[in-house]
């Protein structure tokens, strides 16, 4: 007699798509059942979906994830930064045509780093949508742009060729690793394919100004804290904060205020840094699955 094989729940598969968002090619990875709760991914500086990679299988069991790929990032169209300006309002634009394509009625949000203003200004645009959210060192107060920003705030102040040149270094290969690195006591959790990867896609003719232009641009996020901030009061998503706390890029100051704005919130203050999420992962994932589900997180 024949034997059926029978695949582990664990390893759903994950599928690899590409769609066409204003004549861009934007790359996403999809798992899960299509009518369970859906989770959207969205990643932070200077990866991609890349950096879901381990935690997509871990949640497909319960939810339908996607994570894209920004414009400039992983697999997704790199335009020349002259011809598509990059902006955080027009990532978001880009998240959001995928989400249209893809007919997303509802879902929760992860948002890390850059995924963060990404996500938010999505939230201020379709805050009916949004059924929780997930912060892993993404920030939306003034207390948590601290000592690592200062470079980039003078920048900000005098937009110079030379305070440009300044902070290159944030796009170089020891940055990068230092990024996976500062904050973390066991490297030898890391898998270095992660910054190498990460490089590769910076170390492509053109990229690297394409990311002087987001540190530019970072700094009109700041005036929408205060709209983030209402939204938090007004539509009280459920939130799950999973934060790296040694991290020196988004540090641990900008988990706290969340609670001033949010009721029901659930924080969760990691021994790691900025990536948690390589250090973390197995518990990302177990918290994630037993706060959605606690707070009756529904699909269709």
């Amino acid at each position: 007699m024949a034997t059926q094989t029978v695949v582990p729940v664990s390893e759903l598969p994950v599928h690899y798509g590409t769609a066409k968002i204003d004549n861009l090619d934007v790359f996403y990875r999809e798992a899960g059942p299509k009518d369970a709760p859906v989770i959207l991914l969205l990643h932070g500086f200077p990866t991609s979906s890349n950096m879901f990679r381990n935690l997509i299988p871990r949640l497909s069991q319960s939810f339908r994830v996607i994570a894209p790929d920004y414009p400039g990032f992983g697999m997704s169209s790199m335009p020349d930064h002259k011809e598509f300006a990059y902006t955080f309002e027009n990532l978001m634009n880009v998240v959001d045509g995928l989400v249209n394509h893809l007919d997303l009625k509802k879902y929760s949000m992860y948002v890390m780093d850059y995924g963060a203003p990404i996500g938010y200004r999505l939230a201020l645009r379709h805050p009916e949508r949004v059924q929780a959210l997930i912060i892993q060192n993404g920030n939306a107060y003034d207390e948590g742009l601290l000592a690592f920003w200062d470079p980039i705030k003078k920048y900000w102040n005098e937009p110079s060729q030379e305070n440009r040149q300044a902070i290159h270094f944030l796009t170089e290969p020891k940055a990068t690793k230092w990024q996976y690195e500062n904050g973390v006591s066991d490297t030898s959790l890391l898998d270095p394919t992660t910054w190498t990867l990460d490089q590769l896609g910076m170390d492509r003719p053109g990229n690297d100004e394409i990311q002087l232009d987001l540190f530019y641009d970072y700094r009109t996020n700041l005036p929408l804290y205060p709209e983030f901030q209402e939204f938090f009061r007004k539509y009280q998503p459920p939130t799950l904060i999973v934060w790296g706390k040694n991290d020196f890029i988004f540090p641990a100051e900008g988990a706290p205020p969340y609670s001033r704005d949010l009721k029901n919130i659930e924080t969760h203050m990691l021994d790691t840094g900025h990536f948690a999420i390589e250090t973390h992962g197995a518990e990302i994932a177990e918290r994630i699955q037993d706060f959605l589900q606690k707070n009756n997180i529904r699909g269709k």
